[in-house]
């Protein structure tokens, strides 16, 4: 059974930071794309990173492009978030999201598995 378990998130002042994590099990990342996506209320689901799991081959969306950055851990089946800068703006649900695919894949219907979300505020 595949799972994507995000953690920590919070409540931040803007311009402070904030890292996530998400562990997948039940899923081989060898040959996979894994991602980051968010969403806000009434607001579509947004790409945020993507990484390729073989290669490191990095992906960021055009709004936190030089803030976030996103990483992973091979041994513990980890995908990490780093969000620098952060902004009222960024306010959202963060998802953690896997593909079969291997490669850049910036919309979510590229993914198949998916984390249950967690809670990013940022205040001003």
């Amino acid at each position: 059974q595949v799972q994507l378990v995000e953690s920590g998130g919070g409540l931040v002042q803007a311009g402070g930071s904030l890292r996530l994590s998400c562990l997948a099990s039940g899923f081989v990342l060898s040959g996979r794309t894994m991602a980051w996506f968010r969403q806000a209320p009434g607001k579509e689901r947004e790409f945020v990173a993507a990484i390729v799991w073989d290669g490191d081959s990095t992906y960021y969306g055009d709004s936190v492009d030089g803030r976030f950055t996103i990483s992973k851990d091979n041994a513990e089946n980890t995908v990490y978030l780093q969000m620098n800068s952060l902004k009222p703006e960024d306010t959202a649900v963060y998802y953690c999201a896997g593909t079969f695919y291997s490669g850049r894949a910036t919309s979510r219907h590229a993914y198949h598995y998916w984390g249950q979300g967690t809670q990013v505020t940022v205040s001003s």
